[in-house]
């Protein structure tokens, strides 16, 4: 009999949640009420005298009841694992560590501030880990000569910035975050840091600022070097070569106490107006190529511009996995969630997507493994280049024997950035990121799970990153819009979850994408009851039963039940009641806005009517905007198209409920059919008080433009004389 001191202690643990027995009786309770629900329709179709209203109530709860039924499958093995990355050690070797290539993507110097792309590579490339064996690569898809100039300054920084954090044993490793935080511990070094860092700070801003960057800025001929590509007249955004620039070499460049410093890669892929370039999904198949060519590091890690590592050690808890002999030998990728700073007190826009991040994975773990969320990602390399071979081969470099600044290893990078490379060739298709969705991390993720790969949820303590989201309702409209109509393009495509899912995974895995392709179909049952109901109250017609009915019990339940189900989860995750009240609240104005364009953009551009194209989410917030958002105000501000439904829905739903009020009155009664349609008048105007006070009560610039006030006025108007002349509604 074997001894077990002769085994090594577990690296992690897995277990099923408390909530698994509740959440499954309750799913099968709450779709008997839904089946009721569903029958009453129907015989309420048949003796309805306004057909065309009944079709348009029973089409709402049919999605929204598909809605709820998939949304269920991420419910029924919700699983929390436990960490032990200090039994580490006992499994492998530091000397041994695979190596690491980091994948850091930007796109615009003006909306993606350079600094903040300096931070986030500083933080990695400070990692408690072997430094020889990380390479940190950014995609720059603004192709800016600033954005190299800031690199080169946080190379210089660089030099000084990583001891300081492996001599004081520094947790934060993005300077910003580090100073931010005003660090109780003092070290003798620390205001020269500071010193260094605003120095670089402000020269790196100035040069954004002004455009241009002063000749003695560059202070040698290798820098000036790097900068060559500019100065042709012809370098344009969306027109230029590929550019790779090699600003640190790994056994090269040394910091200031004579240790090596890690590969660092500047790469703007070459774009052509002749060939699509496929937005961040190209940039990171770029990327792939490159760092196979110069470093070719077994694991890599893909990053946002703006979410920086928040913990030092976070590459072992990913090793603890990946390294892990005992686990699925088809694991190819371990996913954190997205976590983020600066978000106000009750997060009004739900910027921390409790839900998507963190609900949702917990739930998808203990089946295939969680979805790719575009950033916190450590990758198997091998993943992007076939189906798993059914074997765990152990995680090894296959290393190029040239230095990365060759000159045969430098052309080979620049051919494989070329914009004509891709042509003829399986890259989008059957290898690396795939092509065809503006989410490319979900469809990704989903095709590789449909291969037989399997993913983690690594979800510790402490946020492993920390990003920055949007602070403007415009600008969470607008990502959420564009999301919206990448998950449709899964949703409607040939590899569909609910043909392709359903054949390749496991039922409950299909069903978990498919809740996820299909989300933006939010958009019409919410649209039908922000306004049918509260139609039909104001023409005085009752669309739903009466008090004394016993169907008034099961529309009660039906609302209350899903609502509690969806409070309890969020709280116990983690999350207050605040910020779920705010979640609900923005996923009934996603409806009706964001989600309902992008329902629409994608029809457009299924039958060619129009393209969508990929807008970079801005990152820059002005210092007012800053304050408004801090203190729970909403950010209206500018005028877009999304905010005339919202606003038009509002007025419609505080003018039906102000008229039921006044039927009470007249009737003297509580007992009517028409009281669950003041309800849910009431219900949506008190969502809807942050619009009311920016259209009326508000003088700050963050209010709502007028002209939407009016249009939304006249609209309203429009819509109510319309249904007053129709005879049956």
């Amino acid at each position: 009999m074997a001894n077990p001191s002769q085994f090594p202690p577990p690296l992690h643990s897995r277990c099923l949640m408390r909530r698994t027995f509740a959440n499954r009786a309750f799913a099968i309770f709450y779709s008997f009420a839904i089946l009721a629900l569903l029958y009453r329709h129907v015989i309420h179709l048949i003796h309805s005298p306004n057909i065309m209203l009944s079709l348009f109530i029973l089409l709402a709860d049919l999605l929204l009841s598909f809605l709820w039924v998939t949304s269920q499958a991420f419910r029924m093995y919700p699983t929390y694992r436990r960490l032990f990355f200090e039994h580490l050690e006992h499994y492998v070797k530091e000397s041994d560590y695979p190596g690491l290539d980091v994948f850091i993507c930007t796109a615009d110097p003006y909306k993606e501030p350079p600094m903040g792309v300096v931070n986030t590579a500083l933080s990695v490339m400070a990692y408690d880990y072997p430094t020889e064996k990380v390479s940190v690569y950014v995609s720059d898809d603004g192709g800016s000569k600033l954005t190299l100039f800031a690199f080169m300054e946080a190379a210089r920084f660089a030099a000084h910035w990583l001891p300081f954090c492996r001599k004081n044993k520094v947790v934060e490793r993005s300077p910003e975050a580090y100073f931010r935080s005003n660090p109780s511990s003092w070290f003798p070094e620390i205001d020269q840091i500071k010193v260094m860092y605003e120095s670089m700070k402000m020269k790196v801003e100035s040069v954004v600022e002004k455009g241009t960057i002063p000749l003695d800025h560059i202070t040698n001929g290798q820098e000036k070097q790097g900068f060559r590509r500019w100065t042709d007249d012809e370098f344009t955004q969306e027109n230029h070569p590929a550019v790779v620039e090699v600003v640190l070499e790994s056994g090269k460049d040394m910091d200031i106490t004579g240790h090596t410093m890690p590969n660092f890669v500047y790469v703007s892929r070459g774009k052509s107006p002749a060939s699509p370039h496929h937005f961040k999904a190209g940039a990171l198949n770029v990327l792939l190529r490159v760092s196979g060519t110069m470093t070719n590091a077994a694991v890599v890690l893909t990053l946002d511009c703006d979410m920086y590592s928040n913990d030092p050690q976070t590459p072992l808890r990913a090793l603890c996995y990946l390294m892990d002999p005992a686990m699925d030998p088809n694991l190819g990728f371990v996913q954190f969630p997205q976590s983020f700073h600066g978000i106000n007190k009750n997060d009004i826009y739900t910027g921390e997507s409790r839900h998507v991040y963190h609900i949702h994975p917990i739930g998808m773990d203990g089946l295939a493994g969680p979805t790719h969320v575009g950033t916190g990602c450590f990758f198997r390399r091998q993943v992007f280049f076939g189906a798993p071979s059914g074997t765990c081969p152990p995680i090894s470099d296959h290393l190029p024997t040239k230095p990365i600044r060759d000159k045969e290893i430098l052309a080979s990078a620049q051919h494989f950035a070329a914009w004509d490379y891709e042509n003829q060739t399986n890259w989008g298709t059957k290898m690396g990121y795939r092509y065809g969705s503006l989410v490319e991390d979900f469809y990704t993720s989903y095709l590789l799970h449909c291969q037989g790969w399997k993913s983690i949820f690594c979800n510790p303590k402490r946020p492993a990153f920390l990003g920055k989201a949007p602070t403007n309702l415009n600008d969470h409209l607008n990502q959420s819009k564009r999301w919206g109509v990448g998950l449709l393009e899964v949703g409607f495509c040939k590899h569909s979850p609910i043909f392709l899912g359903l054949k390749k995974m496991g039922p409950l895995t299909a069903i978990c994408y498919a809740n996820y392709a299909f989300r933006p179909l939010w958009s019409i049952p919410i649209t039908v009851y922000a306004f049918l109901p509260q139609l039909a109250l104001l023409k005085g017609f009752s669309i739903f039963p009466k008090v004394s009915e016993a169907w008034f019990i099961l529309y009660i339940f039906l609302f209350v039940g899903a609502y509690t189900q969806d409070c309890l989860e969020f709280i116990l995750c983690g999350g207050r009641i605040q910020r779920w009240w705010s979640s609900q609240r923005v996923w009934m104005m996603r409806g009706v806005s964001c989600f309902l364009f992008s329902s629409a953009e994608y029809l457009l551009k299924s039958f060619g009517i129009s393209q969508f194209g990929f807008n970079v989410t801005n990152k820059v917030v002005e210092e007012e905007q800053s304050e408004r958002y801090k203190k729970g105000i909403f950010e209206f501000g500018v005028s877009s198209p999304l905010f005339l439904p919202l606003t038009t829905a509002a007025i419609i739903n505080l003018v039906s409920f102000l008229w039921g009020i006044v039927l009470i009155f007249k009737q003297k009664s509580l007992g009517g059919g028409l009281v669950l349609q003041i309800l849910l008048s009431g219900f949506v105007m008190v969502n809807c008080w942050p619009i009311y006070e920016a259209m009326i009560l508000r003088t700050d610039r963050g209010r709502m433009p007028t002209t939407t006030t009016i249009t939304s006025i006249f609209l309203s108007l429009a819509i109510y004389i319309i249904v007053s002349v129709t005879p049956k509604i």
